[in-house]
């Protein structure tokens, strides 16, 4: 077994694992009325489909490091033995899931002594720099291996060394026998689930952990992103952002032309997470609101005539929409890093699926949006905003934020964002949020808010903008929220009064996100890298602001860390 040295002192693991700075979000509990309500077959499907989350992490986590399952056995092997400090260390590992991350003040946690986080994850070879990266694909290419750097460029191979050349190998080829274990659970679960609509995906799904064919991919996407009224919910996530490996092909202007010479479009590799939930109902139906709007938005997107979207101004939106009791979250979208992921709209513009008619779905996680301190929310608003504007402040207000978030990536370009390399996933997220905001008079207009609705998702939004640290341009969704709030500033949409709090100019908010809007998808219909790299450089600026709001932000809340306790998955997976 390999040996490692722990890297993160007692004192420091005593305090990260702290209740007063370690995040809790509790999922469902064993005996949740959500869970003794389903019909018995729906229990039993539960159960596998928890079991093939599990063994979806197990893959994750060595796309993530490969250090991160031996590391794993390691610390289990020392708690045996009784080590205090592996056994902080495991609680740590377990939340992040993985050795490397960072804290909700944008500093890196690094669990292990002298293994740092690589560009590549675990999907490139771990000795492999950007330069010996973009060499060797031009010389392949030169020597006439096109189809080898395709295979290298998909988002679903993991890339390894051949001699002096680069391999890339499907993943489903390279964890064949652990997803071929997944597709047993699923089969299973399809075997006692009481939907047959679930059944018909969980099945497709199955076989696309089978072979390595993106097509199955597909068809499994395709049918899953019309899943509306089924008790469970069960997704294998994939998404790209956190291979910095593959981005940064762009700034590299002779590779750039040689793959295009060849039509191949370089896309970063996916990660996989697994969520299991039941749907809520009631929930999901306040969700479904805002789809008959969904055309509306479309046809009222910037430039909407330069750009095919998913979302049709002239036919029913192929969008569905649940709301989801969470029992488990695996792999990427179960890492808590910083933060954890509150909904997804998927697939993402990259998939296959889109291109055969396939639409997307979005799921939204209860627990996680759920606020479990009221008290302490208010001590933050007594901290940061203006006392006359606490009465606009409603925390059901960021959920109605995030719904348009979630719908927003469905609108404008679906195509051609590889072209802005590192910063594709930044502008992404940001033409998200602006989309949510910039259509919030609209939406008043027609019936979908109230105007008291309107100011308090307005006010909200404004004031939950705020970080207790600058990020790293690593972390796109706090990237973002940097640029917004100095483009907000500078634009008047907000003050700071001379007691240091946020005061929202309420009417010049939804204007102003209009225009950046429209700055964003000029910037995505374009594909210029350059043009986006200096947009997002000109707006990340870390101001004297934000630095006042973030002393009191971190005043109120010492959270470093967070966790996941998932009571009812556990049992499920002991039985």
């Amino acid at each position: 077994m390999e040996t490692f040295e722990l890297n993160l002192p007692m004192d420091e693991l005593k305090q990260r694992t702290h209740k007063d700075y370690l995040i809790t979000k509790k999922f469902l509990k064993a005996d949740a009325p959500e869970y003794l309500s389903l019909k018995e077959g729906d229990q039993l499907a539960l159960k596998h489909l928890v079991k093939a989350a599990a063994i979806l992490e197990k893959i994750n986590m060595q796309l993530d490091c490969k250090h991160n399952l031996p590391v794993k056995k390691f610390l289990e092997e020392e708690i045996k033995k009784g080590n205090k400090q592996a056994e902080l260390t495991k609680i740590l590992f377990d939340a992040q899931k993985g050795i490397n991350a960072i804290d909700t003040m944008s500093n890196p946690i690094r669990l292990i002594k002298d293994i740092e986080e690589k560009p590549g994850k675990g999907v490139y070879p771990e000795d492999l720099s950007k330069e010996e990266f973009h060499k060797v694909l031009i010389r392949m290419i030169k020597e006439g291996k096109v189809d080898e750097v395709k295979a290298i460029l998909t988002q679903r191979s993991v890339v390894v060394r051949a001699a002096e050349d680069l391999a890339g190998i499907d993943y489903i080829d390279y964890f064949q026998e652990d997803f071929a274990k997944m597709a047993d659970e699923l089969e299973l679960a399809a075997k006692f689930s009481t939907n047959t609509d679930f059944n018909e995906y969980l099945i497709l799904q199955a076989k696309a952990l089978r072979t390595a064919d993106p097509m199955l991919d597909a068809f499994a996407d395709k049918k899953w992103a019309t899943l509306q009224d089924t008790p469970l919910e069960f997704t294998i996530t994939r998404e790209n952002y956190e291979d910095e490996m593959t981005g940064t092909i762009v700034e590299n202007e002779e590779l750039s032309n040689l793959l295009k010479e060849h039509g191949i479009t370089p896309i970063p590799k996916d990660f996989l997470g697994g969520r299991v939930g039941i749907i809520n109902k009631e929930g999901t139906q306040a969700l479904m609101a805002i789809k008959k709007y969904l055309p509306l938005l479309a046809e009222n997107m910037p430039y909407n005539r330069e750009y095919v979207q998913t979302i049709s101004a002239e036919a029913d939106s192929e969008q569905t929409m649940v709301d989801v009791d969470m029992v488990m979250a695996s792999g990427d979208v179960g890492e808590y890093r910083g933060g954890i992921t509150l909904a997804e709209n998927l697939p993402n513009s990259d998939k296959l699926s889109l291109t055969i008619g396939g639409g997307r779905r979005n799921v939204y996680h209860r627990q996680i949006r759920f606020i479990s301190d009221k008290k302490k929310l208010q001590e933050r608003l007594d901290a940061i905003l203006d006392k006359e504007q606490h009465q606009y402040y409603l925390d059901e207000a960021d959920h109605w934020f995030t719904i348009g978030h979630e719908n927003a990536h469905s609108l404008g370009p679906k195509e051609g964002s590889e072209k802005l390399g590192k910063y594709r996933n930044i502008i992404e997220e940001n033409k998200a949020d602006m989309g949510a905001l910039a259509f919030v008079d609209l939406l008043t207009d027609v019936g979908m808010y109230t105007p008291e609705q309107r100011l308090q998702i307005i006010v909200t939004t404004i004031a939950d903008n705020f970080l207790k640290s600058k990020p790293t341009l690593s972390q796109a969704h706090r990237v973002r929220t940097v640029m917004q709030n100095k483009y907000f500033s500078e634009r008047g949409a907000y003050d700071i009064t001379k007691d240091g709090k946020i005061h929202v100019n309420i009417d010049k908010v939804v204007p102003i996100a209009q225009k950046m809007l429209s700055e964003i998808i000029r910037i995505q219909i374009d594909g210029d890298f350059n043009k986006a790299e200096q947009y997002v450089l000109d707006n990340f600026v870390w101001t004297d602001n934000m630095e006042i709001i973030a002393k009191k932000l971190q005043k109120v809340s010492k959270a470093l860390n967070g966790t996941l306790e998932t009571e009812l998955a556990d049992k499920l997976l002991g039985e």
